[in-house]
């Protein structure tokens, strides 16, 4: 049961660790550091926006208009903690 629980929460804290890769890296694109016509960037990004799009389209879906702050990220990485709380605490 100890090795399910922290199977668990190593997979929880790489799902947090690539939210906040795309969440910066989304920054550092927007603020003109990273190019996306570097093959190597366009890449990542890809990837990262084909792994995290559909979780982040459902939650859009569900979220109020917020005048263009995208707030889905900040959702998942909050569901994450809760998750990762509930299975360190042995309530799962």
């Amino acid at each position: 049961m100890i090795a399910l629980r922290e199977t668990l929460l190593l997979i929880l804290n790489i799902a947090q660790w690539i939210i906040l890769i795309h969440i910066i890296m989304s920054w550092l694109i927007n603020f003109q550091v990273l190019n996306l016509r570097q093959p190597l960037v366009a890449q990542v990004w890809g990837g990262l926006n084909q792994l995290l799009e559909p979780l982040y389209s459902r939650i859009r879906n569900m979220l109020p208009a917020a005048g263009g702050i995208d707030f889905a990220p900040l959702i998942v990485i909050i569901a994450i903690f809760f998750l990762q709380r509930l299975v360190a605490t042995g309530g799962l």
